[in-house]
């Protein structure tokens, strides 16, 4: 018998809601082949919602091959063949490594699923938009959380919440303050508090640490705090620039770049100074890309196809979990 589940009517009309949120889970596998269905009756006194609106949703979902009814027995499962999962990947960016995260998702659900992306460009407004176009049309909606730095949290929040939470997975970013919905996250302080920890004998040889953090690509600032913590206990001086030039590159300092313009420019300052990367000045990268092995330089990464894998099984296996990314530190010559 079906248990009672908490309504959750948006946008759309309660018939659309309810045909919408029945047969995604009709297509998931939440109710199974033969299942009975809730009462009218007793669907209309558990969530508050008339008669005949519930009679015209079971209407349709008869009609569309989700439902049939049994005279004096009740309405049950059809299920309908072959159905592929429909996902919306709502994205704050297109990058390499969100490709990679990308191309895994897509590899991983096969022909099971269809898969369409929409960026929001850290703007929650557009993410709100995509949102509310697009709710009720897919059974998973995976988010990216990364917004504005001066974005409202209880506004980006609020609109997470529009989407049921069974069908929301963050990837990326983990949300505490959300009702627990799935999620494949890095933990932006701890991993690189711990990747620096890994490598303290090395990083020894530096006076100082510079992170190089553009203001206006968003980054988050848990990066900073993971940093700080490390220099903070091991001493060390720790300084945060938002752009970094050939001409203020200093000797005896690891840099930590977030972006590959700045990793760019500090390989060219390097080279026109005269400095051997590991020995004169270190470098440190955001995210291993194929180019970075083939310079040689030493980062600290997710693994970004295990994050695109795992956000697949769960929704390939209709299972909600909270899973912490694989992250690790590849040492190379630059550090």
């Amino acid at each position: 018998m079906q248990t009672k589940q908490r309504a959750n009517y948006g946008v759309k009309s309660l018939v659309q809601q309810i045909v919408g949120s029945i047969s995604k889970n009709i297509d998931k596998g939440v109710y199974r082949k033969n299942e009975k269905l809730l009462s009218i009756n007793t669907y209309s006194k558990q969530h508050g919602v008339a008669r005949d609106t519930i009679e015209k949703a079971y209407t349709i979902l008869k009609s569309n091959g989700y439902i049939r009814s049994v005279s004096g027995k009740g309405y049950f499962v059809v299920g309908k063949p072959d159905v592929r999962i429909k996902v919306l990947l709502l994205f704050n960016k297109l990058s390499s490594y969100k490709k990679t995260v990308y191309d895994t998702i897509v590899r991983t659900l096969g022909d099971k699923a269809r898969v369409d992306l929409h960026i929001h460009h850290y703007n929650p407004a557009l993410l709100e938009e995509s949102i509310d176009s697009n709710l009720g049309n897919y059974h998973y909606y995976v988010v990216m959380p990364h917004f504005f730095d001066y974005s409202n949290e209880q506004e980006y929040l609020t609109i997470l919440k529009k989407i049921p939470v069974d069908q929301l997975i963050l990837l990326d970013k983990d949300l505490p303050k959300l009702t627990r919905q799935s999620a494949v996250f890095q933990d932006f302080r701890n991993d690189i508090y711990g990747a620096l920890n890994v490598v303290t004998d090395l990083i020894a040889k530096y006076k100082k640490l510079i992170i190089i953090y553009p203001v206006d690509r968003h980054h988050p600032p848990e990066i900073k705090d993971g940093i700080m913590q490390f220099c903070e206990e091991k001493n060390k001086k720790f300084e945060v620039i938002d752009a970094f030039k050939t001409d203020d590159l200093k000797k005896s300092t690891l840099y930590i770049a977030l972006t590959e313009n700045d990793l760019a420019d500090l390989i060219k300052g390097a080279r026109a100074s005269g400095y051997e990367l590991g020995k004169d000045i270190g470098i440190i990268s955001f995210n291993e890309t194929v180019f970075k092995e083939l310079l040689d330089i030493t980062v600290i990464t997710s693994d970004f196809e295990e994050m695109g894998r795992k956000a697949a099984e769960l929704m390939l296996q209709n299972k909600a979990a909270v899973i912490k990314n694989a992250f690790k530190i590849i040492i190379r010559k630059s550090l």
